[in-house]
């Protein structure tokens, strides 16, 4: 049985309000403000978390709506949540698909080409796992978070997340600190911050030490992100490395399905985390 004593994550809940109003699918970009545990919604905390170091450290422990295994997110990662109504309920593989195509479009635009999917939903850098995400599906509801590793506390991932019961293939059992890589990687070096494609410019900052950089990615990731259109599957595959499910490549240079609607990139101040 699952203990649903934890929590829930709660943060998206004005943006699902709002798309279940007017029926208008959002997108929403925001960091995370401190270190927080999420489980997913049938994860063994127990199994999955070293619940002595969270509560020594008073790091909070919320359940998501979605699926997987527990994760730790900190001011390192990038958090892009997508809210939609009217979409078929079933086939959640290509809706997967849809969305991890559409995102990594998104990634392309934005200064971060060369990002592949692998496993059902994972991002990968090469082997390197820099993005996990999550779905929820009800008849009227679609709910798709996924959390981008731009710059993490390593050390904090390894102290409160114990080695997941379930993996995906590609990870081969190897530890956290091993399997998981860095988007910050493909920006670091890069002196046209704020740039993408279409030449749109913003001010950002590269100050690492202040998370600087997640900041980047997530200001970069607002003006490059539209709604994906969820009506349709996506043209092909998103290639992935040797090994993977999914060789086929997708063009980075396909256009971002675009909708009505816009982006928002407002949340509550005291937002902690969400899912990947």
């Amino acid at each position: 049985m699952v203990d649903h004593s934890y929590p829930p994550y709660t943060y998206d809940d004005d943006l699902i309000e709002a798309v279940l109003r007017d029926g208008q699918t959002r997108v929403r970009v925001y960091r995370l403000t401190d270190a927080v545990a999420v489980l997913g919604s049938g994860s063994r905390p127990e199994v999955e978390l070293d619940l002595d170091a969270c509560e020594a450290d008073n790091v909070p422990i919320l359940r998501r709506r979605g699926g997987g295994c527990a994760v730790v997110l900190d001011p390192g990662n990038v958090i892009v949540s997508v809210v939609a109504t009217g979409v078929p309920f079933g086939r959640h593989r290509q809706q997967f698909d849809t969305l991890t195509a559409w995102l990594i479009r998104g990634l392309a635009r934005s200064g971060m080409p060369g990002v592949s999917q692998a496993g059902i939903c994972d991002l990968v850098l090469g082997d390197k796992k820099v993005g996990g995400a999550c779905l929820h599906r009800s008849r009227g509801l679609l709910y798709y978070t996924v959390s981008l590793i731009i710059d993490p506390d390593v050390e904090n991932v390894t102290r409160y997340l114990e080695h997941p019961p379930r993996e995906p293939e590609y990870r081969r059992r190897r530890s956290h600190r091993d399997f998981m890589g860095s988007l910050g990687t493909l920006l670091v070096d890069d002196t046209s911050c704020g740039r993408t494609t279409d030449d749109a410019h913003t001010e950002c900052s590269t100050d690492t030490a202040t998370g600087g950089l997640a900041e980047m990615v997530a200001t970069l990731l607002r003006h490059a992100l539209q709604p994906p259109d969820l009506q349709h599957p996506p043209a092909t595959a998103v290639g992935g490395f040797p090994g993977s499910s999914r060789r086929n490549s997708l063009p980075e240079t396909a256009p971002v399905p675009r909708v009505e609607v816009g982006v928002t990139d407002s949340v509550p101040e005291t937002c902690a985390a969400l899912v990947c």
